[in-house]
């Protein structure tokens, strides 16, 4: 096996890990894993919690922060909401932007997407097909509909991507039957910046994906890696234009290989499970590659199909959706170990996060698993919000941030 990792030639934002921010989903460096703090391991609904409020909706969307905000996107009075409270729990406002699509899945709903900030906007995806940005005081500097624009949604189930930020714009992947692509829009204005065509003939549901981009730079150039569709991408971040494609994913074309949980990148490898969760793999993300030559391991049996993994100091943990964790060294593909610790929970809908060398699995009951990854997955904590949550925890400044069904809850003092 072989594995080439250039820390010169890749930088996913350290200096960004340093901030007491959590700007997208997954965290400041899409990897999950949290800057440096004393984050709660110990605490309950009751317990430990700094302040909670009541929210309008129940909502997979896993909320942002920046600075003093904190922005929550929901179905507010049957339209598609955003919430922004401040670090005490205080609103600060609520903005609608119209009729919300309802979900399909049990646990899902119009506004599985979560919000994406640049420190100065908030952006929001809904699956109505609504893509508004705000400024901080809660006024819309514009908003449009991709659906409207650019043909209707043909997921079978309900919108799960976020958007990311690349070249100056946000992105957003559309990954479903019939039109796929990426499009990028002026973070200031909401224009096209560009759209680049991202379609594969796939079995049935198979060219469907739920999935987030990743953002990284390689040999100084900003690059933006899609999966989903049977198919691995990457696309240069400026124009959008595809620099090469990595199949061998589906080679039985089995149908209804749709794609839910994310690559997650260290260095210039990409983790990532597919075949419904069955399968793990890492591909290499470096320029000029044939797609064979992109394969570094492949594992099957083992894989998530819903939670993303954790990439942080050459390992990948992995959270399956029954809560069996596996930490594997991403040069071999091997298990440096294994833990059942999470089992007998639930499914597993959110992606666990690294805080403070603490892993945090939280399972659709609201139990919070909480240990330390080194060695196993030992010194665990067993935390109930006695409420259901889909959504990924948030950690920043010390304390934990969790949207739970009913309740936004602030742990930590």
């Amino acid at each position: 096996m072989r594995l080439w990792i250039s820390f010169t030639a890749v930088a996913l934002s350290t200096t960004a890990l340093m901030a007491d921010n959590w700007p997208q989903w997954r965290g400041p460096s899409g990897t999950g894993v949290a800057a440096p703090g004393a984050y709660p391991t110990a605490f309950s609904d009751t317990a430990n919690v700094a302040w909670k409020v009541a929210l309008p909706s129940a909502a997979p969307s896993t909320p942002a922060v920046w600075d003093n905000h904190i922005f929550v996107a929901g179905t507010i009075d049957g339209q598609d909401g955003l919430l922004c409270l401040d670090r005490k729990g205080n609103e600060r406002w609520r903005v609608r932007f119209g009729a919300a699509a309802k979900g399909k899945h049990r646990t899902a709903s119009g506004s599985n997407s979560s919000p994406l900030t640049d420190g100065k906007r908030v952006f929001a995806y809904y699956k109505s097909g609504t893509i508004a940005a705000l400024d901080f005081e809660g006024n819309v500097l514009w908003k449009k509909n991709l659906q409207e624009q650019y043909g209707k949604n043909t997921l079978w189930w309900d919108l799960g991507t976020s958007p990311v930020l690349a070249g100056g714009a946000v992105v957003i992947a559309v990954i479903q039957s019939d039109d796929s692509y990426l499009v990028a829009l002026e973070a200031s204005t909401g224009k096209e910046a560009w759209k680049e065509a991202r379609h594969f003939t796939c079995p049935r549901e198979s060219d469907q994906s739920y999935t987030t981009p990743s953002v990284i730079t390689i040999e100084g150039r900003e690059r933006i890696v899609v999966w989903g569709a049977d198919h691995l991408t990457s696309h240069d971040a400026a124009t959008g234009k595809t620099l090469w494609i990595c199949d061998g994913f589906n080679p039985k074309q089995h149908g209804q290989w749709r794609s839910i949980s994310s690559a997650s990148v260290w260095g210039h490898v990409a983790v990532l499970s597919y075949g419904r969760g069955r399968n793990l793999c890492a591909i290499d993300l470096s320029d000029g590659l044939k797609s064979k030559a992109r394969w570094l391991w492949n594992r099957h049996g083992t894989g998530a199909d819903v939670p993303t993994p954790i990439t942080h100091d050459g390992k990948a943990y992995v959270l399956e959706d029954g809560g069996k964790l596996l930490c594997i060294d991403i040069q071999t593909g091997k298990d440096i170990w294994t833990s059942k610790a999470a089992r007998g929970q639930g499914r597993y809908f959110a992606s666990p996060i690294l805080a403070n060398n603490n892993l945090y699995c939280v399972s659709e009951r609201g139990t919070v698993i909480v240990g330390q990854p080194a060695n196993g997955y030992h010194s665990v904590t067993t935390n109930s919000m006695n409420e259901n949550i889909i959504a990924s925890p948030v950690p920043v400044d010390n304390q934990l941030i969790l949207r739970g069904a009913r309740h936004l809850f602030c742990l930590g003092q």
